[in-house]
Parts: C-alpha cells; sequence; structure tokens
C-alpha cells in the first residue's frame, strides 16, 4: 500500500516525507510563462500566492529556478533541465488519470507528428493517408523529416510515431514494431553505359557513384563492404537523403545505392540491379514512447501504419 497526499507531508504508511505533487503544476506553469504574473493567471491564483508557490519550489529544488533580468525573469540552467522533464510526467500522470474510452475514429479529430525517414512518405504516404482518410477525416497527419537518430522528440512528445532503422544508439525504453525488411540495391538511369549486361564487382566499383550520408561522412556501408573484397569505387557526390541522390542518378552517368523497398516510388523508370557483393538485409521498424501505449488513438494509429507498409498482424 502506498500513498500520494496532495500536499508534503508525513506518510505513516510508507514512513517517509511526500512532496507537494501539486508543485509540478505550479513549475510547469512558471517555466512555460516565464513570469510569476502569467503562470498565476494562467492557474488562476493570486500573484501572492503563485510568489509562495515559487519560493516553495525554490527550496525544494535548491535552485532559484527564476531569475531577474531588466524587467523580466530568465530561467536558470537548472530550470531549463527541468521544463522538459515536468511535461513530460505531467502528461503521463494525465494519461493514468484519464478513464479509458472505446474510439470512434470517425469521430477522432487530432493531429499525429510522424518523424520518417527519406523515402518513407513518397511509398507509404498515400496509402496511410488514404486509410486514415476514410476512417478519420478529422485527423490530420505531420511529416517530419528525420535528420538524426535522437530519441528526444518521442519522449518530449513532439514527435508521435518515427520510422528507420532501430540501431544500437536507440533508447531501450522506446517501444519498437517491425515494418518491412530492405535491401539495398545499385540504381542507374536508363540506357545508362552499364545497362547493358550484368553488373558485375569490376563494373561497379569502376562506375561513378553518388553517396548517402546524413552527416556528410565521404564512405559509408557499401565502401567498407568493397574495402574487404579489396575494391574501391569512385565518389563523385555526396546527398544527404536518398530522393537526391536518386535525381542526380536519374540526370546523369551516375550510380546511386538506396534502399530497394524505401525508394519504390522514386526510382520509377530508372534501372535496379542486385549489388555484386554481400550486404545484409535490414529492418525499417516504428518507434514510440511507451506513455502512448494505453492511448487508443495511438494503437489506432500503430495499426494504421502497419497495414500501410503491408502488415496486417495486430499491435
Amino acid at each position: 500500500m502506498s500513498c500520494f497526499p496532495a500536499a508534503r507531508r508525513t506518510c505513516y504508511v510508507c514512513r517517509m516525507t511526500m512532496p507537494d505533487l501539486n508543485l509540478l503544476i505550479t513549475l510547469d506553469a512558471l517555466l512555460a510563462e516565464g513570469s510569476v504574473a502569467g503562470a498565476a493567471r494562467r492557474l488562476r491564483l493570486s500573484p501572492s500566492a503563485m510568489s509562495r508557490a515559487l519560493a516553495r519550489l525554490r527550496d525544494t529544488t535548491g535552485d532559484p529556478l527564476l531569475v531577474r533580468a531588466g524587467r523580466g525573469l530568465v530561467p536558470t540552467p537548472r530550470a531549463l533541465e527541468l521544463r522538459e522533464r515536468v511535461g513530460v510526467l505531467l502528461r503521463d500522470v494525465e494519461g493514468v488519470l484519464r478513464p479509458a474510452e472505446h474510439l470512434d475514429p470517425a469521430r477522432l479529430v487530432r493531429t499525429f507528428t510522424l518523424r520518417t525517414s527519406d523515402g518513407f512518405v513518397e511509398n507509404f504516404g498515400p496509402a496511410l493517408l488514404a486509410r486514415i482518410g476514410a476512417q478519420a477525416p478529422g485527423v490530420r497527419l505531420r511529416f517530419v523529416q528525420k535528420t538524426d537518430k535522437d530519441s528526444a522528440p518521442l519522449r518530449t512528445g513532439a514527435v508521435d510515431l518515427e520510422t528507420g532503422v532501430v540501431g544500437d544508439s536507440a533508447s531501450p525504453e522506446l517501444r519498437t514494431r517491425a515494418l518491412f525488411q530492405d535491401r539495398f540495391i545499385g540504381v542507374m538511369r536508363a540506357g545508362h553505359p552499364l545497362s547493358q549486361g550484368k553488373v558485375t564487382l569490376a563494373r561497379y566499383a569502376a562506375g561513378r557513384h553518388v553517396l548517402v550520408s546524413r552527416r556528410g561522412l565521404d564512405s559509408g556501408p557499401m565502401d567498407e563492404a568493397l574495402k574487404r573484397l579489396g575494391r574501391e569505387r569512385g565518389i563523385a557526390a555526396v546527398t544527404g537523403g536518398f530522393s537526391a541522390a536518386l535525381a542526380l542518378a536519374r540526370a546523369s552517368d551516375l550510380i546511386a545505392t538506396v534502399p530497394e523497398r524505401h525508394t519504390e516510388a522514386m526510382r520509377e523508370g530508372m534501372r535496379g540491379f542486385s549489388l555484386p557483393f554481400p550486404m545484409e538485409p535490414f529492418l525499417v521498424s516504428m518507434l514510440w514512447h511507451p506513455r502512448m501505449d494505453g492511448d487508443a488513438a495511438h494503437r489506432w494509429l500503430r495499426g494504421c501504419v502497419l497495414q500501410a507498409c503491408g502488415k496486417t498482424a495486430p499491435d
């Protein structure tokens, strides 16, 4: 048995002093508004009551949190550190206390933010939007480009769902679900000199290539694989995404090496070929924060993404 008192007092069951959890709401308002008066209006308290609450927060955290700068207040480094964490905590509490409801997608009005890798929108976006439009016309999808593997947007709630390859750097707290397996292939324009006959290892290495690197590196996994075989390819251009690499390959004699399924819609009219050296296939998954597990609308969204990618297994 445990207790969660509204004010700081001794819990005789737990034999410990519990903090006033309402201070989290006060802290969230102060950090969001950046002023005592603004936070007081937001929480419908008097300025004097809010000032007393700020004093209690300073005493509890051991930090001034907001300090005067000219006519206003600015947050301390500790306050900036707490701002995102407090918001996440409050959303988690709201999720726990919110009664479970049966979801009716037709009545759902909500915007979901999806952070996706290059090519996902072009290949799976139309099917996903068609499914959602038919079931939930009040739902809007906001697609944002995935430029790194930072999981902070999922933790803070800035992003609802993410797609990509789950690497070693992924946060272990995140939930994942496999969407599809993909592999790298070579792509060239129709009529490319290499389009006549089989693309051998020697012909591939002798060609001029466009490298895809989000971090602007001079080599990638393909170059490591070629190096193990004693080969090296010539890199003529480096781009930050597959769509740009394919655009260059379409209009030149450059060869692009891209994920097969992820770029299917963008490769129309071009010739794709299997790489003449071994490259392991990889798994593309969707990722979300565990606090969204119990959200019926989010579960429904995950099901729509699975179906748009050709999966029918239940979430």
